[in-house]
């Protein structure tokens, strides 16, 4: 991947000094007051998983650690669970800088957090959509693997899900719920897909969101 940076140089500077400190590589288009400078630089893009104690200012650590490398926070996920902190986080940054970011983070890295990384790789896709799911119903030992195992045999992919239990408005017997974002195969049957999910008990209550 490639990106172009672009800044301006004054006619005055050009002429106290014809490099102006302007790499070799960089190329001037002459013949206006001022010139444009591109710098042409490879970029690389990582996916780092986070774990740490929970504390104030972690995140921005982080975010610094990464700037000062020249990387730019592209998107994440993160949450606050237990009094843990954990998150995922894609950057982009110089590929010259990558092995120095990858050795501050994680020698001796930010007092407190655990983080890995790895290079993002290219992946061939299919024609999927993606599809929203929730569902609602009596919690139960291993009703996480059950569902996953559901989605998977009716052809689904799990890109997000989020679970969590919550007390019942009357009886306050703890009750389970997931909503996740599935991607499933454009042609997908969507009444066999939550018929394979709502199999797993009568208790269950999903709705589905194209």
């Amino acid at each position: 991947m490639e990106i172009v940076e672009l800044f301006r140089i004054s006619q005055e500077q050009r002429e106290e000094n014809p490099r102006n400190g302007i790499p070799p590589h960089a190329s001037i288009l002459f013949g206006r007051p001022s010139r444009l400078c591109f710098i042409h630089r490879m970029q690389s893009n990582l996916i780092m998983t986070v774990l740490g104690a929970d504390r104030t200012g972690l995140v921005r650590s982080l975010s610094d650690t990464v700037a000062c490398h020249g990387g730019n926070w592209l998107e994440s996920r993160m949450a606050r669970l237990a009094g843990q902190f954990a998150g995922i986080v894609r950057i982009e940054c110089p590929t010259s800088a990558v092995e120095g970011l990858l050795a501050e983070l994680q020698s001796p890295g930010i007092p407190g957090l655990t983080v890995q990384a790895v290079r993002e790789q290219a992946v061939e896709t299919t024609e999927r959509r993606t599809v929203e799911v929730d569902v609602v119903g009596n919690d139960r030992p291993g009703i996480v693997r059950e569902l996953s195992a559901a989605i998977t045999m009716a052809g689904g992919n799990v890109e997000e899900l989020t679970t969590g239990l919550e007390s019942a408005p009357m009886s306050g017997q703890p009750m389970f719920r997931a909503h996740g974002v599935i991607s499933v195969p454009g042609e997908i049957d969507t009444e066999a897909f939550i018929k394979s999910i709502e199999s797993l008990g009568g208790d269950l209550t999903v709705d589905l969101s194209l």
